[in-house]
Formats: structure tokens, sequence, C-alpha cells
């Protein structure tokens, strides 16, 4: 929301020394947030007068039209007389009215003006632009005025050029301040100043001659306001301040009937929108579209309708896209290419906030009513803000306004909350009494009764506030944060970081330290990420829980697996230069459950029951937490030392091992077959010692490589962070040192291609006994010396005893009982024998 300062001081009399920074730091304070604090002309510097054109004399020869002119000024060039200008624009004719900036002046940017010799003719000033002067970005003409302003006038304060405007970030909740009447309400707040409510206004009450309205659906229009307005002068143009505050607010001019509705709206809150009524067939009707209707919308889009559309309707069908958008059928006619409007029906309606944000993002339709809606529109506003639109139509149109009032009201109930006075008090940690708490209340504009305890009354342009602690909140945000004191709450013995917030941040830290570097990123997926991972229809991670109100329709999904956000992540910076990456996010994923059920709302005032957490745990899908990797171009870099080396699916699975040390746990690599990982260089990873699959690692699928648009041989890895840690928290014992020397033994077996290394390893172990203390595969050698559809695995075997000094036959023995073993269930040969 844009709210120019010198709009603002319209209805709160701020103190005549405050900028727009000094403003901007009150609300602040209060609880909004002020992006940034706009300096309008700051670098303008006169003379800029209003010009009379004189004479117009067409240059020739150009490769473009050039004119000669001579322009009145008035005694603003010092001499009365008629000022030497050369123009290229040509929208303007001989006594027009124009803005002249002279000699001396700066235009924003800085630009000066000097008087020059261009295309064969004196040029002592320039005819400007609206761009020129910094009022938006319409380049196609220069200004023309209205007739009654004189030569000389000062063109600055005439055109307000000068200003500062605060551009503010609403929250959804609160939608009251995209006006200037929230924005000012919230500012008279900051300052204790009183409020000048622009919809406080004298409305004549609702009569049975009004134009006919039906509503037949009250649960999404609960109120509907119409009046008429005739005799309008169709030429008749915005005023300058009308054009002006609508261009500092960001909306461009249109119409005089449009730039009324869009000014109150901004001035009130309330959207409005005009009909040109003799193009309204009939009684207007509020109702939900029927199956294949359409309607073409003002920016000229014909749009198929959906059954939860909610129409603005007449004996024709649609006209309009209700609280969202108007139909091109009765639209205000523009006099330069007819007749143009005389009559003017005005719509001032509140609808159901629900219904027009679904609506809105259904048709891919946002607009500045619709914002204001579905963040939820004053009821009781409509009334003040049609009046609004019928006086400023009567003032600058010259029309009559027809004794007919059309108001449709459902009836409200009156919300009342019940506080404790000393609540705030509580929640803040401080003293604010019931004196401040009430004032602040009725600041805001609640009703407030009671003593200690309160009944209040919420105004109808807060919607927000349902429970006592937003009432708390709104107290303790004018009484300002920052005067809440800060201290520090006392812990409880014994508490701390839970054993999986430990083992989370060990994994951390051991992947950093191994060279990874963090990521996070949205976990949001939609179908074209498992379809570039490759998975298959039936792939239980393509059944995923859907937002009903995702942020990007082509990913409406939670995510089920960290790959796509993090090879998306890969892709973005090897888009950008960095090739060689050690990427990791640890993060939940999102499994939803068989049956489903409704979270329940759990009170504010009180801590949440066992049965009710219980409930809203039920209503969640299954969370698990995930570590994953991704590695592309050299894990070793190259240098003057030499080669460096590739990350390869060793590198995936080497950081597998990683995080299971830092979990505590052991890993089982055995080979696999999962996409979106190579089907020959795919590991499965399984806790040790039991049958839980913990994740996969490997190089991935060249296919999934292509669709990502992913370098050649990336590999990833993806951990169960939470399955490694199924066996509960288990104290972390150190390993015993002994303090005799290690027995090393080498042995080379020869297997079949097929037989696996861990198979082989874990015999090795069972043959070996107690004695054995690490054990090693170090080479993996495949050729004709061994044969072929045979490969040779190399070990190296470490035997250690914790009471004396190994023998070389106690170790020699060990390494036979392990070879014996390994023979026995794999069949190897003992290479050299």
């Amino acid at each position: 929301m844009r709210v120019p300062l010198s709009w603002l001081r319209e209805y709160v009399d701020l103190p005549a020394g405050e900028t727009g920074r000094d403003v901007a730091e009150r609300l602040v304070r209060a609880g909004l947030e002020v992006e940034t604090v706009e300096q309008l002309g700051g670098d303008l510097k006169g003379p800029l007068v209003v010009g009379e054109v004189l004479s117009i004399e067409e240059l020739t020869g150009f490769k473009k039209p050039i004119r000669h002119c001579y322009v009145n000024v008035g005694d603003a060039n010092g001499t009365g007389e008629p000022q030497e200008i050369v123009c290229g624009a040509n929208n303007f004719a001989v006594g027009d009215k124009v803005v002249v900036v002279l000699p001396g002046a700066v235009l924003p940017g800085p630009f000066p003006i000097s008087a020059r010799k261009t295309y064969g003719q004196t040029s002592a000033g320039m005819i400007c632009s609206a761009r020129e002067l910094g009022m938006g970005d319409d380049h196609n003409g220069i200004i023309v005025l209205p007739p009654e302003y004189e030569p000389g006038t000062d063109a600055i304060e005439l055109l307000q050029l000068v200003d500062e405007v605060l551009d503010i970030a609403v929250t959804p909740d609160r939608g009251y301040c995209l006006s200037l009447r929230g924005v000012a309400r919230e500012a008279a707040a900051a300052y204790g100043l009183p409020l000048a409510d622009p919809a406080l206004l004298d409305v004549p009450p609702a009569n049975s001659f009004g134009y006919l309205v039906k509503v037949n659906d009250p649960a999404g229009c609960d109120r509907f306001v119409a009046r008429t307005v005739v005799g309008l002068d169709p030429a008749a143009k915005s005023p300058i301040w009308l054009q002006r505050r609508l261009q500092k607010a960001g909306i461009r001019p249109i119409s005089l009937a449009v730039d009324i509705t869009n000014y109150v709206m901004l001035e009130v809150g309330q959207p409005l929108h005009a009909y040109d009524k003799q193009r309204v067939d009939g009684p207007i009707v509020v109702r939900r579209a029927e199956e294949g209707e359409s309607l073409t919308t003002l920016d000229g889009v014909k749009r198929a309708l959906s059954a939860e559309d909610l129409l603005i309707c007449d004996n024709s069908g649609p006209i309009g896209l209700a609280g969202v958008m108007g139909g091109a059928s009765t639209e205000i006619l523009d006099p330069a290419a007819g007749p143009g409007t005389t009559e003017v029906i005005i719509e001032a309606a509140h609808f159901d906030a629900v219904a027009i944000a679904r609506g809105a993002k259904r048709h891919k339709l946002p607009s500045e009513a619709s914002k204001r809606f579905e963040r939820g529109v004053d009821p009781e506003a409509a009334r003040a803000a049609a009046q609004r639109a019928v006086d400023l139509l009567v003032l600058i149109a010259g029309g009559t306004a027809e004794a007919g009032v059309t108001d449709i009201a459902a009836p409200h109930p009156v919300r009342t909350i019940t506080i404790a006075a000393d609540l705030p008090d509580r929640v803040a940690g401080t003293g604010y009494g019931r004196e401040t708490v009430t004032r602040r209340l009725q600041e805001i504009g609640c009703s407030v009764a009671g003593a200690d305890v309160l009944e209040v009354t919420p105004p109808t342009w807060r919607p927000d506030l349902t429970d006592p602690y937003d009432l708390a909140e709104e107290v303790i945000r004018l009484e300002g944060y920052d005067n809440v004191p800060a201290r520090m709450p006392t812990v409880p013995p014994g508490k701390g970081l839970t054993e999986a917030q430990r083992t989370h941040r060990r994994v951390g830290v051991a992947l950093a330290g191994a060279g990874y570097v963090e990521v996070n990123n949205y976990p949001f997926v939609g179908e074209a990420s498992f379809e570039a991972l490759g998975l298959e229809p039936e792939d239980s991670r393509r059944r995923t829980v859907t937002l009903v109100n995702p942020l990007n329709d082509e990913e409406p999904g939670l995510r089920t697996t960290l790959l796509p956000g993090l090879l998306g992540a890969l892709r973005r910076n090897v888009g950008r230069g960095n090739t060689d990456l050690a990427i990791f996010e640890t993060g939940t994923v999102f499994l939803p459950k068989d049956e489903l059920s409704v979270a329940p709302r759990p009170a504010v005032d009180r801590r949440p029951s066992e049965e009710e957490l219980a409930a809203l745990d039920a209503a969640l899908p299954h969370q698990p937490r995930r570590v994953a990797v991704a590695l592309a171009g050299e894990r070793l870099p190259s240098g003057w030392w030499g080669k460096g080396a590739p990350a390869t699916w060793a590198d995936a699975v080497e950081a597998a091992r990683t995080v299971a040390g830092a979990a505590g746990v052991e890993l089982t690599v055995r080979q696999g077959r999962l996409m979106p990982w190579h089907p020959g260089r795919c590991a499965e990873l399984v806790v040790a010692g039991t049958d839980r699959v913990a994740g996969h690692a490997g190089e991935l699928h060249p296919r999934v490589v292509k669709a990502m648009g992913l370098p050649e041989r990336t590999c990833a890895m993806e951990l169960d962070l939470d399955l490694l840690a199924a066996d509960g928290a288990a104290r972390v014992e150190g390993p015993a040192v002994s303090g005799f020397p290690v027995a090393t033994q080498d042995v080379a077996l020869i297997v079949d291609a097929e037989v696996l290394a861990a198979d082989v390893e874990a015999a090795l172990r069972a043959g070996a006994g107690e004695l054995l203390e690490a054990i090693r595969l170090f080479d993996v050698f495949t050729g004709e010396q061994v044969g072929e559809g045979r490969k040779s695995l190399a070990y190296a075997l470490r035997f250690r005893a914790a009471d004396r000094t190994l023998t070389a036959d106690e170790a020699s023995a060990a390494r036979e009982a392990a070879v014996a073993e390994a023979v026995a269930r794999t069949g190897a040969v003992l290479r050299g024998a």
C-alpha cells in the first residue's frame, strides 16, 4: 500500500515538522511494515510553470516530426515575452495549456535545463511529459492541462510534484491498512491524535425506489449497496489533484468514473464498481455461476466460469466476476470512442473473503479489489463509500444523484470478547493498567465495558480480532514492543537438547567437516519433479500431501524426498559457474497417512490437553527427518600438485558412512536398484545387524541427469535419520585403546563377479574371531589373470589383542580361519594358492 504523506495529513493533523521517515518510524513501532519512504521531487528545481501554446511551426527534413513553438509563460521568464521551445511531441495544439520547464531548472534525474541550439532553432526550455516530471511512465506525449490555469502558474505546486510516499507491506491480518483510512487510524494512535474518519458521512437511508438488486447467495454477498447518478458530462475528466493522488498510490488514471471508484477504494478501503446504467439489462442479481457460462472481463479475456464463481448478473447473464473484475458488456464508455457514459450505477458490496480469494486464484486474475476482499473489508463502509463516490461524480461531472438507495444487508451477530483487564500485563510481563488497556482498545475502534473483566466489541473493520490474546497483542504493539522488558526465562533443570536434536547437529557438523555446504530448499514438489526423477507411476514417493492453497500451482504438494530441491540447488549453482559442488540438506519429508482426520482448533487461553495434542498429531502427515547430499565436478581439486579426482558414487556412499558414524550407527552397504540412481551404481544402505533399509547412495541415472540439466556423473545420497536412531537413545562409548601393537595381514580372494564384496567381508569377519580389530577393502581387480566373470578382492586385516602382543602364528591362524569361512560361504579362492 503506497501512502502519500500529503494525503495522510488530510485525516491526521501530524506535526508540521514530521517527515515521511518520522511517520514511518512511528508506524513500524506500532507493528506495520514500512518498506521504503520514497522522496518525490526531491531533486526537482524550478522554474516549472504553466504555458500557453501561441504558435507551432512544423520543421521538415528530419527523421522524426519536430515542432518549433512559441509559448506564453507569463512573467516566469522575467521578460513576459513568449518562450521559444523546440519539441518533438505532436499531441498538443495552439491554445493548449502545457507544462514548461525554463532554463536554470533541474528535472528529476537530475537533468539540468539550459537554452541550446537544436534542429537549427533556439530552444529555451522544454515542454514536459509525465515521465520527465517523475509522474509516471507515460511518455506518449506531453501533459495537456485544463484550460482554466493561467500562464506562469507554478506547476510544481499545481501538479503536487514534491511529496513523500510510504510503501507499506500489509500483512494478511491487517487488510484495513490497504486504505488511507486504516493507515490514518494507525498513525492517529501512534501520535495520540484524533482521526478525521473519511467514512463518517451523512448517508440517506435505504428506500424502495433504488435500483433493483437481488442477492441469491447471501453467504457469498452479505451486503449490497447500489446508488445511481444520471446527467453526467461524458467529457468530464478527472481533476489534477485526483489523478496525482492515484499516481502516487501506484494506480494509473483511466477515466473519471473509474478514477473515482479507485480513489474511494484507496481512501475508505471499500472496493467499488461502476456500471454504465444504459448497458445494464434489468435488475442486478448476485448468484453463483451455472454450468457452461462464460464472461468477458474488462481485460478483454473470455473466461470459462466455475460453479464456485460468485457473479454479478443481469437479464443478459454475467456482467462481472464479483469482487474481482467487471465485465466488458457494462464497461464505462470512453467519450473519445463514442457518445460516452451519462448514467452510472455505483456498486458497493461486501463479499465472502474465501469465495473472492478462490475466484481470483482460479482465474489467475489478482486485482486491487480482490486483494482487499480476501483480507477482509469493513461491511459497514459500503454505504459511506457509495455516498462518497456519488458526491464526487456530482461535484466533478455535474451529475444528479437519484433519490433511490438500495441497501441489502444480511444480519450480522455482534461479536463480543471477554478479556481480563490484566491479561496484557501478564502476557508482556509488565504493568499497563486497566486505563491504558481500555484506551488502547478504544483507539483501534473497540467498544469496551467492565472493570476487572472487560467486555470488548471489536470494530467491523477488524475481523482478525477473535480471541482475548488478539486484544492483548493490540495493546502491547500500540504501547511499543520495544517497551516490553527483556527477561530470560527460568530454565528447569535437566532440560536441553533432545537426543534427536543432538544427532541432527552432529550429522550437520560431520558433513560440514567433510567438505559439504549446507543448503535449505522449499519443501514443495509437483509432478514435473517426479517425472524428472524417473519415478514409476506406482512409486510411493509420488503420493503427496497436497496443499489447498499452494504458492505455486505447478508445485502443490509437500516433498516426499529431499532430492528434487537439492538437485535443483545443484543445477542453479552449476548454471552460475560453481562446477565443483558438494552440498547437503537435512529436513523433514511429508508422508500422507492412509486415514485422514481434521485437526481440532485448540483454545489460546490455556495449554492444549493431551487428548487435543494427540488429535493434532493424528491429523498431521508422518514427517520423518532425512539427510541428503549431492556431488558434481571434482571432489579433490586439480592444481600444481597434480590432477584432481572427480566425485564418484563411492563419495556418496562415504557420505552415508559419515552420517551413520555421527549417529552412532554402522551401515552395511549392498547393491540396490532404485530410481533416480543408476541401476549398476546404486548402493542400498542397511542398518547393520537389522533388515532396515535406511537409504540409498550412488550415481544418478543418465536419463535423470539429462532431464534435470545436471552435470554428467552427478552423485547423490539420501538417508532416513529417524530410522538410524530407531533403536532409541544410547550412550556412545569410546573404543577401548590397547597398548599392544597391531598385526596386519593381507588377503586376496577370487570370487564370481556377482558375489557382493559386503558378503565376502561379512564372512571374513565371522571367521577371524575376536582378534580382528578392523577390515578394509583396498583393491578390486578384474582381468585375464583372474578369469572371465571373476574378480579379485583384496582386504587388509588388522589383528590386536587387549592383553598381549600377538605372535605371528596367532595372526596367521586368525587369517586362515577368516579365509576358510569366506571360502565356505562364497566359494572364494585364495589368489596365488
